[in-house]
């Protein structure tokens, strides 16, 4: 019984609370940083591209970044649509970027913050198998 009462789609539901407000985090956040790689009004997002990765993109990061914009807002719009099977893509894509934040000194504490995004992403994978039926 008490797997039942966990599955309640009830906003009295702590669980269920939870759920949404990390669907609807992992939907906005993701949709915001992409839609920025375009219009730079938060950062130059090319500062977080290791020295050899804008040199391997021919030199053009931005162009690099508004690939990863693209990805990010494919994500976003994923995990409204589907957040059990795109929280955990936008988990795995956390780490991706918490790797190459890690190649670049001074951004640890940026790569800190993505390690607990990603396990917040992966978090709300795990209560979408409950919540996303």
């Amino acid at each position: 019984m008490a797997g039942a009462a966990t599955r309640e789609r009830d906003l009295d539901n702590p669980s269920y609370q939870a759920y949404q407000v990390l669907r609807l985090g992992f939907t906005v956040a993701p949709i915001l940083a992409g839609v920025d790689k375009f219009l730079h009004l938060l950062v130059d997002w090319t500062i977080y591209l290791p020295p050899f990765v804008n040199e391997i993109s021919g030199g053009n990061g931005a162009a690099l970044m508004m690939i990863v914009g693209i990805i990010e807002i494919v994500a976003g719009l994923g995990v409204f649509i589907k957040p059990r099977l795109f929280a955990y893509i936008v988990s795995a894509w956390l780490v991706v970027i918490i790797a190459n934040l890690l190649l670049i000194p001074g951004y640890f504490d940026v790569a800190l913050r993505d390690l607990g995004l990603a396990i917040g992403a992966f978090a709300l994978a795990r209560l979408s198998s409950v919540f996303d039926t």
